[in-house]
């Protein structure tokens, strides 16, 4: 219950759909027992001395009731199957909606130590089990609960000795049920995360397949694959051997129950104290008495699955996002481009801290740049700019605001970041430059890719800005995927620019187009450079240098060389010159 009360937010709102499937279920219950009663009337006729024709018309009758009983459990059962299955797939389209908007809120560290296969599975292989549970396993235990309460009043109506001895097996089967379930759960469950973890290393594979071809390391992917697809199939078998031996152990426990009917009812009827009629209906309801325990048997098997399944959905929907908007946070609708650090200190984990009371502040239309080893901070500076991350201590301000204070959105939407890893979507040239202005005309996507040195290389594809770039942008160079980049970044005009080692994975002649590109993208924008090349921010306003998470050095390119510290013996090694 716990489960299902978590998901009642998007149940409510098909709950009349679900009312009209339990009317549905409760008339295909009542067709269902009306058939044995049938049957005890057309014993009770034939077996009572009665005029031909009249025995004739009342077998007539009772032929075409029971027709019409059977025409009726048709319309009901199909309203059951389709009304639960159309509420059923809605209920889940909320569900997924909802589990991805909710995933899509939670801050990057929630993403640092989960892989895109196990997420992609929670969403997509655990929610479709809950269309299991709701059209399926919750129908069925309703209607089988129904007949359970409906048969039981019949069988002691009509002999309530007899009945009490049915009541017998009852008792042992219910604590089956709820012993196997118990067990087969949390194996279920296990099932889940392994099926999550083939689907990870899918994810892995395909995505990193000429890494694994360049290293000739096919074999290897292929056992590793291999071996998570035999860690799930025996995690599923376990889960079925424990749920498949329920089925059998409650249909011999509720033979006994058959047997008890035979032994005393037979009794009774050689005693004339039931009659041969009653007796027929008896054992044709005993039938029914026990189908719905052993149809929990079968059902089990998908409802320990989807219980399963949302609990590991629930895990995800109680986490809680670590970058929110405060209650009274404000609206920036201009933003002159001031950013200010003040004594920040940021550690991915608690007990490693990356930076350390790092201060700067640009002023607005300037240029800052960032340099140091590798490790040092540089990319981690780049991602609290736009509150990705929330500093541990200290304070990052945008135009004298706290970005505590400020709403996340409109942070977000005055800052243009181009990073080394481009990530393209899978749609083509044109699609992915939009997606820095989804209101853009065609000439300003077409002005934004001139802007970005990007409009020559385009016009020679195969369709031009109709070109699909693949996933993450295959089809494409990394130059190329860098000036659609700036192109993105160039139609969002933003007043704050961000590049992070923009021009570090390219050669000479790309990185000249690219580097024109940014100087026409920086201007009059207050721009943050991470840098890997020294040679790329000679023109910086400021340059702060860092080591160790923290800043050692700060000044213009001509300073700095004349401190003769760690940014000139960074420079002198790139440009060859030795270290003096």
């Amino acid at each position: 219950m716990r489960e299902l009360k978590a998901f009642w937010v998007f149940i409510r709102p098909y709950r009349w759909q679900l009312v009209l499937v339990g009317f549905s279920m409760i008339m295909v219950t009542g067709m269902n027992m009306a058939g044995p009663w049938m049957v005890r009337s057309l014993v009770q006729t034939v077996t009572e001395p009665s005029p031909g024709g009249d025995l004739f018309r009342r077998i007539t009758v009772l032929a075409l009731i029971i027709i019409g009983v059977y025409i009726a459990r048709a319309v009901f059962q199909f309203c059951t199957n389709y009304v639960s299955h159309y509420a059923a797939w809605n209920i889940l389209r909320e569900i997924r909606q909802y589990l991805y908007d909710h995933l899509q809120k939670l801050s990057l560290r929630y993403f640092q130590d989960k892989q895109t296969g196990e997420l992609m599975s929670r969403v997509v292989n655990d929610t479709r089990n809950f269309e299991q549970l709701i059209a399926h396993a919750i129908p069925t235990l309703v209607v089988n609960i129904l007949m359970l309460c409906g048969i039981a009043a019949i069988l002691f109506t009509l002999n309530f000795r007899l009945a009490l001895y049915t009541l017998i097996p009852m008792p042992l089967l219910a604590w089956l049920v709820l012993k196997f379930s118990k067990i087969s759960r949390p194996l279920f469950k296990a099932a889940q995360a392994e099926i999550a973890e083939v689907n990870s290393i899918l994810q892995d594979n395909f995505t990193g397949i000429v890494e694994i071809k360049a290293f000739t390391r096919e074999e290897e992917a292929s056992a590793r694959t291999k071996e998570l697809i035999t860690a799930h199939t025996k995690a599923i078998l376990r889960a079925l051997k424990f749920s498949n031996a329920l089925r059998p152990t409650i249909e011999f426990v509720s033979s006994v129950g058959t047997v008890i009917v035979i032994f005393f009812g037979g009794r009774l009827a050689l005693r004339g104290q039931l009659p041969i009629e009653d007796l027929v209906a008896f054992l044709l309801y005993l039938n029914l008495f026990y189908e719905p325990i052993t149809a929990l048997g079968s059902i089990n098997e998908g409802l320990q699955q989807a219980l399963a399944s949302a609990e590991r959905v629930r895990e995800i929907l109680e986490e809680d996002p670590e970058i929110v908007d405060e209650p009274d946070a404000l609206e920036l609708t201009e933003v002159k481009g001031e950013v200010e650090f003040r004594e920040v200190g940021f550690g991915y984990r608690e007990a490693t801290p990356v930076l350390k009371g790092i201060s700067f502040r640009v002023a607005p239309g300037e240029t800052l740049a960032i340099v140091g080893p590798t490790g040092v901070g540089k990319t981690t500076i780049s991602r609290l700019i736009p509150r990705f991350y929330d500093p541990d201590c200290g304070a990052i301000l945008l135009d004298g605001h706290d970005l505590r204070s400020l709403k996340v959105a409109s942070v977000r939407k005055h800052i243009s970041i181009v990073s080394q890893d481009v990530f393209l979507f899978n749609g083509t040239v044109y699609e992915n430059i939009l997606f820095g202005r989804p209101d853009a005309t065609w000439e300003e996507v077409i002005a934004a890719a001139k802007a970005a040195n990007a409009h020559e290389f385009i016009m020679k594809l195969e369709k031009g800005y109709d070109t699909p770039v693949g996933e993450r942008g295959v089809k494409l160079s990394g130059g190329q995927k860098q000036r659609i980049s700036i192109a993105r970044a160039v139609l969002k005009d933003a007043p704050i620019l961000v590049l992070d080692e923009a021009t570090s994975a390219v050669d000479t002649q790309t990185e000249v187009l690219i580097q024109e590109a940014l100087q026409r993208l920086k201007q009059n924008k207050t721009t943050i450079v991470i840098a890997h090349r020294l040679s790329t921010i000679q023109d910086a306003d400021q340059i702060i240098v860092l080591h160790e998470g923290e800043i050692v050095e700060r000044g213009t390119h001509d300073q700095l060389l004349g401190l003769n510290g760690l940014y000139a013996k960074l420079y002198r090694a790139q440009s060859g010159k030795g270290v003096e």
